[in-house]
């Protein structure tokens, strides 16, 4: 394990966060965040950072698939608040809203249980990587059909070529690091 200098949430993840070339696909570069997850003093400087501008604003922590649920698991315990995964097809049992969106490489789609989230709940939505906005507007979508209020989102690495926080431009965006 590299030796970390500095102890910010930024400073870990320039530092531990890798890029995997061709992955998923030809053509892609993905960061992979995996080795700042599994440095404890790093995951946690980044809970405290992704939470911090948002502290007493929100009532529920949604994490996106599947990177998202470790951050917003995290943050809800730190917080007390609820936590809901936002999921790919087919992985709940019960009546679902979905949207669609585009990933830079593809179609995909999200889903939440249409009785999880009750009208006027605060969510904070947490992602790993902001890359071209789609994962983010489509889970902002979700909330805002069934009546939430979308307090803000908050994402460890943004892409700013990629320009995706133009698609959730009406919400705060918190990011750790932006690339």
């Amino acid at each position: 394990m590299p030796t970390i200098s500095g102890t910010t949430a930024q400073d870990y993840v320039e530092q531990l966060c890798l890029t995997v070339q061709d992955f998923p696909r030809p053509g892609i570069s993905f960061r992979d965040l995996t080795p700042v997850f599994s440095d404890g003093p790093a995951f946690r400087a980044v809970i405290d950072d992704l939470v911090k501008p948002f502290t007493g604003t929100f009532d529920l922590v949604a994490g996106i698939e599947a990177r998202g649920f470790l951050l917003a698991a995290a943050v809800a315990y730190a917080t007390g608040t609820g936590v809901l995964a936002v999921r790919k097809p087919g992985k709940l049992p019960r009546p679902v809203l979905s949207e669609s969106y585009s990933l830079e490489y593809g179609e995909a789609k999200l889903e939440i249980h249409q009785d999880d989230v009750a009208p006027g709940t605060r969510v904070l939505v947490l992602d790993d990587v902001l890359a071209t906005g789609g994962t983010l507007a489509a889970a902002t979508a979700l909330f805002e059909s069934c009546g939430a209020e979308v307090v803000g989102c908050a994402v460890v690495l943004e892409l700013t070529g990629l320009q995706g926080r133009l698609k959730v431009q009406q919400y705060p965006v918190h990011t750790v690091v932006a690339s």
